[in-house]
């Protein structure tokens, strides 16, 4: 959080937001430019890799400006909005952006056209000082850009002008408008500027040789968003940028773009493939879902062993249970109850692996994975201290981790310390999987669906209902013995639940 420049209007920045994590996506603004907040207002949602938090405005006074745009990437310390303290007049000169940013590079011009420095982080002028700007309005904002004498080259046309443009350091005789209609075209595409909200959004244009104050925006104001870069990249905006070394002449360029536009004219794209593909980009929690996963599979010497089980006696446990005591009870949190009670009788199925100190953890609390499809993708809230809890008490908290899942909306604290993870890939209808290890812990057991089939009972061939167990576990931790007495333990529970109570 810092004072802007204008006295009495303040910026708050994205905090730290602890655990490692560095950046985050805006997913929803809860205020417009002009609104009057108060200390502690909830005035912007984010999404981590984490979690998904709401975080409150610590200044109080009117939103003159919003930095950044929904799905927008932000990093820690990077201004979220500014405001103007209540009674300042400051506020009313701020220019504020469609969509709620101000364009940085008129936003920090001086009289001289100058960038004065004052940038977001990560955010600077890209202009040479050797070029002279003015400003230029774009539906009511003002955005910097050449002016008369500017003889800054285009950016690799896909046409050749009649003459040889300029170097950029040469200014063009006075009263020389020689150019051809296609010339004329083609610098006119180029010369549009439009403006753009958020240093990341440019980053990623850069990245892929697009300059994004050339794009068309079709944010509020004409602000250039993703959306717009991704568009320009799908469409090959970019290539031509891409593929010319730096420092090239810019006569050369233009022989080497007409050259690709040839080159490219010979193969021609299948016809609506382009329009039937859609790119998502891989963030937030999908990203480091895919690299924990690839890391998992990467690491761990894994073996995967199973087991099918008679449920009929749980469903019955459950449903006398239920009418005992008059209350309800989750087929989960009952096997819950029985993997708490297998992980104390062999506690090195609930250890971990540090791998720099080349060391087995063996846990003294048991914290309880649960795998949760959620609707930011999978994750694995915790049940804290679960060794501890009573029958009762472990049924509560697995109820109301399996309820936040719906949202996918959960504290930093409740997505991380599992020991042992429960996956209960049943409920979508399978019967089995080799899960793969939630790192750093050593096992994970997985839960199928139940379903009628044939069973020997006492010799004689019945129906019974049966579901199958999947347990992984990592080699270095431990052989087949341990994680097979302990899947034995676990089926002996769920096939005859009073077989619990010496251990209890």
């Amino acid at each position: 959080m810092s004072a802007d420049l204008n006295t009495g209007t303040r910026e708050f920045i994205l905090p730290d937001l602890g655990e490692g994590l560095t950046e985050a996506e805006l997913i929803s603004w809860k205020v417009e430019i002009g609104d009057e907040v108060h200390v502690d207002q909830m005035v912007v949602e984010v999404e981590s890799a984490k979690s998904v938090v709401e975080l409150p405005c610590p200044y109080a006074g009117r939103i003159v400006s919003l930095h950044a745009n929904a799905g927008d990437t932000v990093s820690a310390g990077q201004a979220l909005l500014s405001v103007a303290e209540a009674g300042s007049e400051s506020g009313a000169d701020t220019p504020a952006s469609g969509g709620g940013a101000a364009e940085g590079a008129a936003a920090s011009a001086n009289a001289d056209g100058e960038s004065s420095g004052a940038n977001l982080i990560g955010y600077g002028t890209s202009e040479p000082k050797t070029r002279s700007t003015k400003k230029r309005s774009f539906g009511g904002k003002h955005a910097a850009t050449p002016d008369a004498t500017s003889t800054a080259a285009p950016a690799v046309p896909t046409v050749i002008p009649d003459a040889p443009p300029q170097p950029p350091t040469e200014a063009p005789a006075p009263g020389n408008s020689s150019r051809s209609a296609t010339g004329e075209s083609s610098m006119d595409a180029n010369d549009r500027v439009s403006p753009v909200s958020s240093p990341l959004v440019r980053k990623l244009a850069k990245d892929h040789g697009i300059s994004a104050k050339n794009l068309p925006g079709t944010g509020p104001g004409g602000v250039v968003t993703r959306a717009d870069v991704l568009a320009a990249v799908e469409s090959g905006a970019g290539t031509a940028a891409t593929n010319v070394p730096a420092g090239t002449a810019p006569t050369a360029q233009l022989h080497a773009g007409a050259e690709r536009t040839a080159a490219s004219a010979k193969v021609p794209a299948p016809v609506g493939q382009a329009d039937r593909d859609t790119r998502t980009p891989i963030t937030g929690l999908r990203k480091v879902v895919s690299e924990r996963l690839t890391r998992s599979r990467q690491e761990i010497p894994e073996a995967t062993i199973w087991l099918d089980v008679d449920a009929t006696e749980l469903l019955n446990t459950k449903r006398a249970l239920e009418a005992r005591t008059g209350e309800k009870y989750s087929l989960l949190s009952l096997v819950a109850r029985f993997v708490v009670a297998g992980l104390k009788k062999y506690p090195i199925i609930n250890s971990s692996i540090d791998t720099a100190a080349g060391e087995i953890v063996t846990h003294g609390d048991i914290n309880l994975g649960l795998a949760a499809q959620t609707p930011r993708g999978l994750m694995v809230p915790v049940v804290h201290g679960a060794g501890e809890m009573s029958l009762r008490q472990l049924r509560d908290s697995v109820s109301e981790t399996v309820g936040k899942a719906a949202s996918g909306k959960f504290d930093p604290s409740e997505l991380s310390g599992g020991t042992f993870t429960l996956n209960n890939y049943g409920v979508f209808g399978v019967d089995g999987s080799a899960p793969i290890i939630n790192l750093p812990e050593v096992a994970m057991l997985g839960l199928g669906r139940i379903k009628d089939r044939p069973w020997v009972v006492d010799g004689e061939l019945t129906v019974r209902k049966v579901m199958y167990l999947s347990f992984v576990f990592d080699h270095r931790a431990c052989d087949g013995q341990e994680p097979s007495e302990f899947l034995t333990f676990v089926a002996d529970c769920i096939e005859n639940p009073i077989s619990l109570l010496p251990e209890l």
